[in-house]
């Protein structure tokens, strides 16, 4: 790595890999390494944080919730390895951020292009709900990640809760003053200072989501889209333009 803030962005990854911060989170995360889901009793899973995905240089980064027990904690990669995985990953290959469809595994050959995944919380929490103190002790690592992250044109918030993580950091930065004037409903776009990203609302692709029908492939697909026209980025080859309507 060339330039300081790539360096640093390495060390912080390393930091989120070693945490303890959270006796609940960290005791979750290896009970679950230990007994495995039955269908990956032969894998070998991460039980460790988990931490960010995506080139040093993206200018659209996806903020999610916190890793699936037997997704990302297993595979020691955000979204990877489990089925609301599956889902977004198809919708980020059919927008020209990923360069294959499917992603399983650490080294599988998938790569990210233009965008970067990063998360508020960084352990696989029991019943995916991170507790206040939890949000609170892994905020740091976003802060610092986002400080690091100058090509960034925009943010997007998977769900209420990464949005509400997010204006956190803003505030405490002083950057903000109200949660209020940003509202979360799909597919709202949130115009910030001139010198911080645009902020772009879509709902969470947890099955919770997908298979209710709240976010289908199409929505997820159009959202992706909008992300790709406020940072000013082309549509690339694998760009699929389908139900490409206003969101």
């Amino acid at each position: 790595m060339s330039s300081s803030p790539q360096r640093a962005l390495a060390r912080l990854q390393t930091e989120v890999v070693a945490c303890n911060r959270c006796p609940r989170l960290r005791e979750h995360c290896i009970r679950i390494a230990q007994t495995k889901r039955k269908s990956y009793q032969n894998s070998d899973y991460w039980g460790r944080p988990v931490p960010s995905f995506g080139p040093f240089d993206a200018k659209v980064l996806l903020i999610g919730l916190a890793p699936g027990a037997h997704g990302a904690n297993r595979t020691g990669r955000m979204f990877t390895g489990d089925r609301s995985g599956d889902f977004f990953f198809r919708a980020l290959y059919e927008t020209g951020f990923a360069s294959q469809p499917t992603s399983v595994a650490r080294g599988d050959g998938l790569e990210l292009t233009d965008c970067r995944i990063t998360a508020p919380v960084r352990c696989a929490p029991p019943d995916n709900r991170p507790d206040p103190p939890e949000f609170e002790a892994c905020r740091p690592f976003l802060q610092r990640e986002l400080a690091l992250l100058p090509h960034v044109q925009v943010v997007v918030a998977l769900g209420n809760l990464a949005l509400r993580a997010y204006l956190r950091v803003l505030k405490e930065a002083g950057r903000i003053e109200k949660f209020s004037p940003y509202p979360f409903s799909h597919g709202s776009v949130h115009p910030m200072d001139t010198d911080l990203p645009t902020l772009l609302c879509c709902y969470h692709h947890s099955q919770q989501n997908t298979q209710t029908g709240r976010l289908t492939a199409d929505m997820m697909r159009l959202a992706l889209l909008e992300a790709r026209r406020l940072a000013g980025l082309n549509l690339s080859k694998n760009t699929s333009t389908k139900g490409s309507r206003t969101i």
